[in-house]
């Protein structure tokens, strides 16, 4: 028994209670050991790029799920992503490690926010139970699932001996609406943007991107029969028919085997299958140039076929549940009583209402999931967690407060403690004050950010915090003036009959000129104004919270352009081709492929990555590394940091205006510690929105709007992004900022709040003003928000 208890007394197992990091060395992170406290909430702050998000989802939330990983077979693992062990020397006292980060949900165009919560399996059950007239069964019911007819012979294992049965026109039922396939829209092909009809297809009559006569694609057409050398306007209905709507077909082309399809046969798979978002610049452009999505005339856009929409409830089909505003829909459950399908309604109960427990019950079920902000993103994968019955998780948060209005926020922190109230242990990456408050344990990380981060600068209560001597404590009561002056518009952008979503027939003037920020609870209809009626018009460049698309090849240099007058000055001053000078390119060391690190493959255990021994990580080819230009090499040109190489770029021999540009964009939003030739995987989420704004400061544009650029931003930060809008709005351009963030309020020449609440409460223009009048005014929850955090 004596081995069971410590010398006070108490059981040995109740003295893990501590989650310890020892020697933690992931990206900037310089040897880091740290304890964490289980069963309470600590919040991890610090300066964007500190190494926040390295210590707490790279280094403790990765090596929790890596070690859960081998807990599986060999053969189950074979199936699941190898996840390497974090660069750290000790991690003791892990539990499972639950992650709820910012990534927008899937851009499958199938998914709905029903789908994704499993709502929608809940009702395609229930109306197979109670639905009237009864059709079938849940299937009946789904959108994604066609109806199948089957005849022929079927065999069914029974025991040692197998049963064959033959069967006539079999139905398994589905609910998807045959014309549309389940997308609610059909799509229309402009024919002009498909191809040229006065060309052949060997002179590139095809429009479409990737369709080059050059390649596989001449012999494939030819293979297959078409005219190679007669314009596609002289063809025959046929031939057209073939070229255009030819169903797959297997052809041998000099002895190899390939497949013929028409080219909108194959349009139609490989492109509009996807989320617009989710395609390549390029392709996008083609497919809004190319085809008119119109609402399917079939089902009326609700993705189900006639039989499901007949099959109601209390007088309503599933599809007119899915378009309910969800607090709407859970108070329609309320009213149903029906013995036999109890729990299940018990079950669909909870499911609503923590929706409306957590701020989102404006959405409806068939709202598509990927139109959902960051911040909606996260907060629809914590209900899973609500009503989850398990305790002792590590519960991991990256800024769940984002996308959230200061009302909205009080909201989230008793979401947060009630999940650690249950014995869980939460970790919070968050840079709101409101959120801070509410830790039991804080960890400040820093002093700066990139290689001038990666320490511990304090570790205690937020009253310790509030003392410290670190840029955190320092700003953590920081408060923004409402200003003295505003500017005066120049003009104005009229929106008029807004009707997107929730807005009521909207009319509103949007200030030119000036800084104009668009306020309102999460659900208000301030995107719907702004994407809906502003976003397309001409002169006005978006910068969004959609994610940036790049491997680790990618880097700031060739997200921003400025690899390219770089890659220029290096050739001309050696005479030698601008190819060399890319690591994806001719100049790329052929061990590592110009990757820097080698890949080690071991099957089911992680992957091994090791520095290029060949390159030493510098991803050059000796030879390449030879060439000079102002006394450095391409390798040690990408390893300095943007405001090293803005100097660099200046002056002397080195002086390339076309890099001093970028680069000094790059300065102006904040990003000047991250090297240029730094990983996209390696930033934060906030150095990617930051540097998503420095490259599209490039475009000529007459109007910005920024959708939360506060997103990831230090309080220390946001000074300096006050400082970037205003130089913007000096320079003659007007810029429109949708924007939760109280400093950014008071710091505005005009707001426009909309509300009064979220989802149909909402979309209305509850004021339009100066901040100074709003805070006087006070009779909006923006107001009432605001005018405290000037007063404090």
């Amino acid at each position: 028994m004596s081995g069971t208890t410590t010398r006070t007394g108490t059981h040995v197992a109740d003295s893990h209670d501590r989650i310890r990091v020892h020697g933690a060395r992931v990206n900037n992170l310089k040897d880091v050991s740290i304890e964490l406290p289980k069963r309470r909430l600590t919040v991890f702050t610090g300066v964007s790029g500190s190494g926040k998000s390295s210590l707490v989802f790279a280094t403790i939330a990765a090596e929790s799920q890596r070690m859960i990983n081998e807990t599986y077979s060999a053969f189950v693992q074979g199936f699941m992503p190898s996840l390497a062990r974090p660069e750290v020397d000790l991690l003791d006292g892990l539990t499972t490690a639950i992650i709820v980060d910012q990534e927008r949900m899937g851009a499958n165009p199938r998914s709905t926010v029903g789908t994704a919560t499993d709502a929608n399996a809940m009702l395609r059950i229930l109306f197979s139970r109670i639905g009237t007239p009864h059709i079938g069964p849940p299937t009946a019911f789904a959108f994604n699932v066609p109806t199948r007819v089957a005849s022929g012979v079927m065999k069914t294992d029974r025991g040692n001996r197998q049963e064959t049965s033959v069967v006539r026109e079999a139905v398994y039922q589905g609910g998807m609406c045959a014309r549309c396939e389940g997308m609610g829209a059909v799509n229309d092909f402009d024919l002009t943007a498909i191809y040229d009809e006065s060309k052949s297809l060997a002179e590139g009559a095809l429009l479409v991107p990737g369709y080059s006569m050059d390649g596989w694609y001449g012999r494939i057409f030819s293979g297959a029969g078409l005219p190679m050398d007669k314009p596609v306007g002289t063809f025959t209905a046929k031939q057209l028919q073939k070229l255009l709507y030819g169903p797959p077909e297997k052809i041998k082309v000099e002895g190899v085997n390939l497949t013929f399809e028409g080219v909108l046969t194959k349009v139609q798979k490989s492109m509009l299958s996807k989320d617009l978002d989710a395609m390549q610049p390029h392709v996008r452009r083609f497919v809004e140039r190319a085809v008119t999505f119109t609402t399917c005339p079939d089902c009326n856009g609700t993705r189900l076929s006639q039989e499901a929409l007949s099959s109601k409830i209390k007088g309503k089909n599933i599809a007119d549940l899915c378009s309910m505003q969800i607090s709407d829909l859970a108070d329609w459950l309320r009213d149903l009583s029906e013995p036999s399908v109890a729990p299940l309604l018990r079950g669909l109960q909870h499911l609503l209402d923590s929706f409306a427990e957590i701020g989102l019950g404006y959405l409806s079920l068939d709202r598509p999931a990927g139109t959902l902000s960051g911040g909606e993103a996260q907060r629809t994968k914590m209900i899973r967690h609500l009503g989850s019955s398990l305790t002792d998780v590590t519960y991991v948060f990256d800024e769940p407060t984002i996308g959230l209005h200061p009302h909205d926020i009080d909201r989230m922190n008793a979401l947060l403690l009630q999940l650690r109230d249950k014995g869980n242990t939460v970790l919070v990456v968050e840079h709101k004050p409101e959120a801070i408050a509410i830790a039991d344990h804080v960890v400040d990380l820093g002093p700066g950010a990139g290689s001038g981060g990666g320490e511990v600068v304090f570790e205690g209560t937020v009253e310790g915090l509030r003392g410290s001597d670190t840029v955190t404590g320092h700003h953590l009561d920081d408060r923004v003036r409402l200003k003295d002056s505003t500017r005066s518009a120049t003009g104005v952008m009229e929106v008029r009959g807004a009707a997107a979503h929730n807005l009521r027939d909207l009319d509103v003037d949007i200030p030119l000129g000036v800084l104009c920020v668009v306020t309102g609870v999460a659900g208000s209809g301030k995107s719907s104004l702004i994407h809906g009626s502003v976003a397309g018009r001409e002169g006005v460049v978006v910068v969004d919270q959609g994610a940036i698309r790049g491997s680790r090849r990618s880097n700031p240099a060739t997200y921003t352009g400025l690899l390219e007058p770089i890659r220029k000055a290096f050739a001309k001053a050696n005479a030698v081709k601008p190819a060399l000078f890319s690591s994806n390119s001719e100049g790329a060391c052929p061990a590592c492929n110009g990757a820097g690190v080698i890949y080690t493959e071991l099957g089911v255990m992680a992957t091994v990555e090791s520095t290029c021994e060949e390159c030493e990580g510098r991803r050059f080819q000796a030879a390449v590394l030879g060439y000079e230009f102002g006394g450095r090499n391409i390798a040690e040109v990408l390893a300095m940091p943007v405001s090293e190489a803005l100097d660099f770029f200046a002056e002397g021999e080195a002086r390339t205006p076309a890099a001093h540009t970028i680069l000094g964009r790059l300065v102006d939003v904040g990003l000047g510690y991250i090297t240029l030739g730094q990983p996209l995987t390696t930033l934060s989420g906030g150095e990617r929105q930051r540097l998503k704004l420095a490259a599209q400061m490039a475009e000529k544009g007459e109007v910005y709007v920024l959708d939360e650029p506060t997103t990831g931003l230090h309080l220390a930060d946001v000074d300096n992004l006050l400082g970037l809008l205003d130089r913007l709005v000096e320079s003659g351009r007007s810029v429109i900022v949708i924007e939760h963030h109280q400093a950014v309020m008071a710091h505005a020449d005009w707001i426009i709040d909309l509300g009064p609440g979220a989802g149909h409460d909402g979309g209305r223009v509850v004021f339009e003003g100066t901040p100074a009048d709003l805070v006087a005014d006070a009779s909006t929850l923006t107001g009432t928000h605001l005018a405290a955090y000037v007063a404090t």
